[in-house]
């Protein structure tokens, strides 16, 4: 930990002058043979990115590759002109399936960089009928051999610091054989396999790719790990402080680049095809180096199941008593049954981790990950309001109808399902126009369709039919704690108390309340989610299997599938913001409830009664995930007290809860570092599906964490 904490301070005092200078780099690649095929000028691009800037080694480095030689002392001209060069040109995102994806590093830590060349090369010959398909497996090879290039730069510079004060030699000559081995062949121990995989991650990033998921590193690293550990060349510290040396450099970034922590998800535990655990020691191993390294970067997810070892579920709680929030654990049956309907074969199946904040995505199997925000609470305000917006006008649902010809909550339903169908159905028709790109071969990702292993096989790009399964996309649906709420209370004051009229809560959900707050004061007294209360609870199951139905009919642009999650990231509350008065008492412009939680503050029964209420709704269909944020108070993480909060979790998970992250800050500091942030800059805490620091957050965001409900005890 020590030679770790050495890297950090690093990165501040090693910090240099000069402009981020990526879109630079990649224009001499583009520009380099400018009336090609895009497709070949991509891969050019490819290889001037990661072999034009300078390699970096920082005296602490034990596994290296960095973000600095990305920093560069430009002429400002030359700069402005290579950004708007590259600004110009057509690119996929986010919404296009650019990032957010789970390499296959077994194969690539199987085969190593010599092998996969030769792989290619093999693919090539196969393919020597279809000119287009040896075109491009051509250009993945001009790739990945840039990226050879790029390791051999490591090893020499390796080399050329022998002597430089300030670095230690013996390292350096241990970095350099590690970078000359795997240019040269396969790896063979962890720290070669380990090195590979940090330059492959770094590769991507040097190519503007965000959230690339490490993957399942316990599972592909551990036969490296389990040999040398059997050689006596490796112990489970030595393995550890390698893997804190790596984790580390996911918060070189935001140093060098003031803020901006990349989501890198890693994943360990889980469940094999045959039933057994697969917690291994190298498990333990990443569990420790995320929580020494103690930044929000580096976002951990632990696959939980009825047989993960207890002792492996108290170390998760002990980092996640840190404050740190990490790990995110994930309900391992839950998410096989929910990825289980759609066909994958079980070995993809099982390997299954998660790319950005919980999303669960087939390692290496499908195009990389995509999804939107699907915003629930609003369709009341076209149910309410004759099909238009209150809060927003230009906005509308369809119209069902006036409220006044509703007799019954059966079909006051009916009217709310039409409107969310409805919403369904024009939340598809917008996503997949955005995929229908005019000249898709001009997009393609040569380098990382490397790391597909059908792509190599069939010589296609990784979003152009080179995947073994299509895309998918992920509607995350938002606010069903508003909802069920909602929902709760018309039938409890409308048709069950009789105390208002459906006109009335129009009414009042047009003024915001003013004038009528006896009427939300009957609406807020309604039951509420998350208490284990049967009258409120049913609308989740509902909420859940109807979201599901919505979405299932439809597909993606190839063919693939729509996922749904319970999910939000931040946006429950900017969506609020934009959101009339509900009929739960909420007011116009506050959060709505935050991803599958309770609305805050209004569980108020206790955690057990929570979790209970949380487990009704079938999440075994619910393929892209779920978050559920807790709080509890850091006395909770005591060594008896975890037990119990061990206990609870299990009873959630054996119920069917699909996720759990935790908090566990007290409020009181959360309202120090609101006030004096220059004394806090380092508290982290978890935000909604990743962790950040607390005095970077902007003050919603800071008091949506603040106002989540406080447990002190199970």
């Amino acid at each position: 930990m020590e030679l770790t904490r050495s890297l950090m301070s690093e990165f501040e005092s090693f910090r240099p002058e000069g402009v981020y200078a990526q879109s630079y780099f990649k224009a001499i690649g583009l520009r380099r043979h400018p009336d090609a095929p895009m497709s070949l000028r991509r891969a050019e691009a490819v290889v001037s990115e990661l072999t034009e800037p300078k390699p970096w080694i920082y005296p602490s480095d034990v596994i290296v590759g960095s973000w600095l030689p990305l920093v560069e002392t430009l002429p400002e001209d030359e700069f402005q002109e290579a950004k708007s060069f590259v600004r110009d040109l057509p690119e996929r995102d986010f919404t296009t399936h650019a990032d957010h994806y789970a390499p296959d590093y077994r194969m690539i830590t199987t085969l190593g960089i010599p092998g996969m060349l030769n792989f290619i090369d093999l693919s090539i010959q196969a393919h020597g009928k279809e000119p287009d398909r040896v075109r491009f497996l051509s250009e993945m090879k001009i790739a990945f051999s840039g990226f050879r290039s790029f390791v051999q730069g490591y090893a020499e510079k390796a080399e050329s610091l022998k002597g430089s004060e300030g670095y230690d030699e013996e390292r350096l000559s241990f970095i350099a054989d590690n970078c000359r081995a795997i240019v040269d062949r396969a790896p063979e121990t962890f720290a070669e396999a380990l090195q590979l995989v940090w330059f492959c991650h770094l590769a991507f990033c040097y190519e503007g790719r965000y959230a690339m998921a490490l993957g399942r590193m316990d599972q592909y690293l551990y036969p490296f790990f389990a040999k040398d550990i059997e050689r006596g060349i490796l112990t489970e510290e030595k393995a550890t402080e390698l893997l804190e040396n790596a984790f580390a450099k996911i918060h070189e970034r935001p140093v060098l680049f003031h803020g901006g922590d990349d989501v890198v998800n890693i994943c360990i535990g889980g469940t094999s095809p045959d039933g057994s655990c697969d917690v291994n020691r190298l498990s333990y191993c990443v569990l420790h180096a995320v929580k020494n390294c103690n930044v929000p970067g580096p976002n951990l997810s632990a696959r939980i199941t009825h047989h993960t070892p207890d002792d492996f579920l108290d170390e998760c709680l002990q980092s996640i008593g840190t404050g740190l929030g990490y790990p995110a654990l994930m309900n391992d049956e839950v998410n096989l049954a929910a990825l289980g309907r759609y066909g994958y074969e079980p070995e993809d199946l099982y390997n299954y981790c998660m790319v950005g904040c919980i999303e669960n995505f087939i390692t290496g199997k499908q195009p990389p990950w995509n999804d939107g925000r699907f915003d629930t609470p609003r369709y009341f305000e076209y149910l309410f309001n004759r099909g238009k917006g209150i809060r927003i006008v230009e906005e509308s649902g369809i119209d069902t109808g006036d409220v006044s010809e509703i007799s019954s909550m059966d079909e006051f339903m009916k009217r709310y399902e039409q409107q969310i169908a409805y919403g369904a159905k024009k939340y598809v028709e917008s996503f997949n126009k955005k995929h229908t790109l005019p000249h898709p071969e001009d997009l393609t990702s040569p380098f990382l369709s490397c790391f597909a292993r059908e792509c190599i096989e069939r010589g296609l790009d990784i979003n152009m039919g080179g995947t073994k399964y299509p895309s998918v996309h992920g509607a995350c649906m938002m606010g069903i704690g508003t909802v069920c709420d909602s929902l709760a209370a018309i039938e409890k004051v409308v048709f069950v108390d009789h105390e208002a009229t459906l006109q009335e809560i129009g009414d009042a959900m047009r003024c915001n309340f003013e004038g009528m707050e006896d009427l939300r004061a009957k609406l807020l007294a309604a039951p509420k989610y998350g208490n284990n209360d049967p009258f409120v609870d049913k609308y989740a199951e509902w909420f859940v299997r109807f979201s599901i139905s919505c979405f299932d009919q439809y597909r993606t642009y190839d063919g693939g599938y729509y996922y749904t999650a319970m999910a939000a990231n931040t946006a429950n509350i900017y969506s609020g913001k934009g959101t009339s008065a509900t009929p739960d008492g909420r007011l116009a412009m506050e959060p709505i409830s935050d991803a599958a939680s309770p609305t805050y503050g209004r569980d108020v029964n206790g955690p057990t009664a929570t979790v209970l209420s949380l487990s009704v709704p079938n999440y075994c269909v619910v393929a892209c995930g779920s978050v559920v944020n807790q709080k509890f108070m850091p006395s909770m993480f005591t060594d008896e007290n975890r037990k119990k909060l061990a206990a609870l979790i299990r009873v959630y998970f054996k119920r069917g809860g699909q996720e759990m992250q935790i908090n566990s800050v007290s409020p009181d500091v959360l309202r120090a570092a609101m006030i004096t942030p220059e004394e806090y800059e380092n508290l982290i805490v978890r935000v909604s599906g990743f962790s950040a620091y607390y005095t970077q957050l902007n003050r919603d965001t800071q008091n949506d964490i603040l106002n989540r409900t406080e447990h002190f005890s199970v």
